[in-house]
């Protein structure tokens, strides 16, 4: 299984998450998505809600990459893959389209579907991670909390 469960967790607590697409000539472009999920056991759906460009550059170049982290923990995962823009002719659209109806709801017309089969799956996480000894999730959140100017409703995962 290409997404574990602690990549669909991680893409269940974020907000964003961030296509990377590369046009014709090779020049990258990172776009928000806002309406996003797992699908299956190795593919990521996005909502193409407003992204032309995206879905241009995909189809010159279907390598991309979808970045997403939650801002508190600073932990994400970066996925690699290649796309394919669905529209409602496509086979296997109506089964993507369902999941991210529901999350949009009546905000968002979606005009189709960018599917990324999935060839590999890396950890993202904050510097401090790696340089700073015993930086915990719950030290992460706190600070960025603070750094954020919000008040949490509920408490930090504990220190082990």
């Amino acid at each position: 299984m290409v997404l574990d469960q602690s990549v669909r967790q991680s893409l269940k607590e974020a907000v964003l998450c961030w296509l990377a697409t590369a046009d014709a000539n090779g020049n990258p472009r990172v776009s928000p998505k806002e309406i996003f999920s797992a699908y299956g056991s190795d593919e990521i759906i996005i909502a193409n809600i407003a992204s032309p460009n995206s879905v241009k550059n995909l189809r010159s170049n279907p390598s991309v990459c979808v970045s997403f982290i939650h801002v508190f923990k600073q932990k994400g995962h970066q996925v690699f893959g290649t796309a394919r823009y669905l529209t409602a002719k496509d086979n296997g659209f109506t089964e993507r389209l369902a999941p991210l109806q529901a999350m949009a709801g009546d905000a968002f017309q979606i005009l189709g579907i960018i599917q990324i089969q999935v060839s590999s799956v890396a950890p993202m996480v904050a510097p401090s991670y790696r340089f700073v000894a015993g930086t915990s999730e719950a030290q992460m959140i706190k600070a960025a909390a603070s750094t954020y100017g919000v008040q949490l409703t509920h408490k930090p995962p504990t220190e082990d």
